[in-house]
């Protein structure tokens, strides 16, 4: 039976989300030190902190590596320990990927393909975007550009701001003098909630990411009628019940990623198959966040559910699949 060591952030200031992470991974069965099924390590707050951590799980005959958390800390960490050991990190930074480094993350063309597919399938092609400015907006916009293509979307040239303000006419210029079928609100941070009853207002269909999964959606009216992306809500219920029942705080998608990072290695190591062409087998897998299989390129093709807001309630329109 193979091992996996788990790399969580059990110290510092991100030291609640690594408590969730192994509460979470401990559900499926042992999980702790050097001899455990699955070795738990802390990575602390910094590069080096993972790179020990890792090295150190390597030695206590660790053949994969689950985590870290950060995008930073996981490049370094991939590249300590040698193209030999599978890094499977929880980042979303698509852009790490490669190697031996697999991005678990759900990440924000998962997010825009899901939404966006089932919005065009309903024959709404005209889609635009709202992003803020920064590297989650910039992320978001060229995800969305990406899966407008796989279908036949026409996006408009994307509105970034954090504002509000006169964003019907901006929407409407963007998109050659009339509003769009739709609009992508990927981000939940700064004047998210305006800019829901700016467009809600102008009549205009509202789509999500995965983000609004994090902000019970169905208590923000402007968002009445709106879809989004989410983990399959059938499988993400009975775990975060579980969990909920552990700890003292609600179960986020990183805690669906930890569980379904332990399953999968657990399942890997009964086989014997904790190696690149485990994690790449073309059966993929199955998770409390959905189906997903895990590619050459160390990207994740993830099935993500959509749902509807309606009623003070989310609802499953869209069933995922990969």
């Amino acid at each position: 039976m193979g091992r996996a060591a788990l790399l969580a952030p059990l110290s510092g200031p991100q030291a609640s989300i690594g408590q969730i992470m192994r509460e979470a991974a401990s559900l499926g069965g042992a999980v702790g030190g050097p001899g455990a099924e699955i070795d738990l390590r802390d990575a602390g707050t910094t590069e080096q902190s993972a790179v020990d951590a890792a090295r150190q799980a390597v030695e206590a005959g660790a053949a994969m590596i689950l985590g870290p958390l950060f995008s930073g800390q996981s490049r370094a960490v991939a590249q300590a320990v040698g193209r030999k050991v599978p890094v499977v990190s929880f980042s979303n930074d698509s852009a790490i990927a490669g190697g031996n480094l697999y991005v678990y993350g759900v990440t924000p063309l998962q997010s825009a393909k899901s939404v966006m597919g089932f919005a065009a399938a309903r024959g709404l092609r005209r889609i635009a975007v709202v992003a803020p400015p920064g590297e989650f907006g910039t992320r978001s916009v060229a995800a969305a550009q990406a899966a407008a293509q796989g279908y036949g979307i026409a996006l408009s040239e994307p509105v970034v701001t954090d504002s509000a303000e006169s964003l019907a006419a901006r929407l409407s210029a963007a998109s050659g003098g009339q509003l769009p079928d739709a609009v992508y609100l990927p981000s939940v941070r700064g004047g998210f909630e305006a800019q829901a009853a700016a467009i809600s207002a102008a009549g205009v269909q509202i789509l999500g990411s995965d983000q609004w999964a994090a902000i019970t959606p169905q208590r923000i009216p402007a968002l009445q009628g709106a879809w989004f992306a989410a983990p399959d809500p059938i499988g993400f219920e009975a775990f975060a019940i579980a969990l909920e029942e552990r700890v003292e705080t609600e179960a986020g998608i990183v805690a669906g990623l930890a569980f379904d990072a332990i399953e999968m290695a657990r399942l890997l190591g009964r086989l014997g198959q904790q190696s690149a062409e485990g994690l790449q087998r073309p059966a993929g897998f199955s998770g409390v966040l959905g189906p997903y299989k895990i590619l050459p390129s160390g990207l994740v093709e993830r099935g993500l559910a959509v749902l509807k807001v309606a009623d003070g309630a989310t609802t499953l329109i869209g069933a995922p699949s990969v």
